[in-house]
């Protein structure tokens, strides 16, 4: 038996929507309209010369899509209200009807009046300002200077699985920092505050808000401003990383440090790190190169000097060699004539005593023959006296001998002298 075969219309999931989409027809989405409220800006980047940005109801945090022209959002201040004029589309994505809003006309800006809690916020951020700013770099480097973990306190909410996209984010640079970890629900201003109340009495070096993300209307709580004149006045330095790109919140603007997301803020620690060791390791090798300059420099000085000084060594052997050539030659020239002028000498003296002996010689024999001479007158004067004597005794024999005798002894005595 055959099955009965019936006969019925088929649709696909898209033709489904389709049908719904097209049968959803109002006036305002078929007809321009005008529309009041708080223009937020979306992400950063057009699509196709177009904006998708948001607008918020001004009494509470309601809000649509909108969609804006490249060249009508150049006129638009984020955070003000803008009364618009356009029309609504829509369209249908996994059973869900999403509206936007297209700007057509920019009608008129709307003067917002400055409340309490504007002239409270206004307050805390001219007391940030005064206060300035602390430099989270300066004091991770003062900390490593001393080689200290830079104490961390980072509070979360409860259930929070941003914890690993923060250290991720903080990679290896985790070895520099004591790290302690604070929950609490993150969507309550007197939750936030008590924790803040309970860190900041135990000396942290750095206190930080972190969260990964949520709807807009969580986001408010950034903005009390009784949570924001405490966060102001931590001694810490103070770190926003709430997760969200498009809108600062109060907390933002009075942070010493603020970051989009939790892998920013690990990234941003890391990235000191690395800045500090790399300004260490060009410390260190300019360090080396300008000891190498000075050593280079401290060398060809003494080699210059060196140089220069036997050089000049050089010039005063020269000078000295060419001083003691003369001398030496002046010296010999003054030996040569030294033994000329004694050998002249000499020769005089040789002639001197030659001429001195000669008359010496004369001069003896001259008083030889003088004393012989006398002598010899004395003999003659004693022979004269003997003759007389012998003449007066011839007849004495002896004396006759005695003065032949003397007469032989003076003739031998002259014999020898002549």
């Amino acid at each position: 038996m055959q099955p009965l075969e019936t006969s019925f219309q088929t649709y696909s999931p898209s033709s489904v929507l389709g049908l719904f989409s097209n049968s959803l027809k109002l006036n305002a989405t078929i007809n321009l309209i005008y529309i009041k409220g708080r223009y937020s800006f979306g992400g950063g980047k057009a699509y196709g010369h177009y904006y998708y940005d948001i607008l918020f109801s001004e009494s509470d945090n309601s809000s649509i899509g909108v969609r804006i022209s490249s060249l009508l959002r150049t006129k638009i201040e984020n955070n003000k209200v803008y009364t618009f004029k356009g029309f609504i589309e829509k369209s249908i994505k996994n059973s869900s009807i999403e509206l936007r809003f297209v700007v057509d006309e920019i009608i008129k800006q709307e003067e917002r009046a400055i409340s309490e809690e504007d002239l409270q916020r206004y307050e805390l951020i001219q007391r940030k300002l005064e206060k300035g700013s602390k430099d989270i770099e300066a004091v991770i480097r003062d900390k490593i200077l001393k080689e200290e973990p830079v104490r961390i306190a980072n509070i979360f909410g409860h259930n929070a699985i941003v914890q690993k996209d923060f250290t991720e984010g903080l990679d290896v640079s985790q070895k520099y920092f004591d790290i302690s970890e604070y929950n609490c629900s993150i969507t309550s201003a007197t939750s936030i505050l008590e924790k803040l109340e309970e860190v900041s009495q135990k000396k942290y070096d750095v206190i930080a808000l972190v969260r990964g993300g949520g709807d807009r209307q969580s986001m408010d709580v950034f903005n009390d401003t009784r949570l924001s004149e405490l966060f102001v006045d931590l001694d810490a330095v103070t770190i926003t990383a709430i997760g969200h790109t498009v809108d600062e919140t109060l907390m933002d603007k009075l942070a010493d440090k603020k970051f989009h997301l939790p892998h920013d803020y690990g990234a941003g620690l890391h990235g000191i790190i690395e800045k500090l060791s790399q300004e260490k390791l060009n410390s260190r090798a300019l360090l080396i190169e300008d000891i190498k300059k000075d050593i280079s420099k401290q060398f060809s000085e003494q080699v210059k000097t060196l140089s220069e000084q036997l050089s000049k060594k050089n010039e005063e052997f020269q000078k000295l060699q060419e001083s003691s050539a003369k001398q030496i030659q002046e010296s010999q020239k003054t030996f040569t004539e030294q033994q000329k002028q004694r050998s002249l000498e000499l020769e005089n003296y040789k002639k001197d005593i030659i001429a001195l002996h000669e008359k010496n010689l004369h001069s003896a024999v001259n008083e030889k023959t003088a004393a012989l001479h006398a002598k010899l007158e004395s003999l003659q004067n004693d022979n004269k006296r003997l003759s007389i004597e012998t003449e007066q005794s011839r007849n004495n024999y002896i004396k006759v001998i005695i003065a032949a005798i003397l007469a032989l002894i003076v003739g031998f005595v002259l014999a020898k002298l002549f």
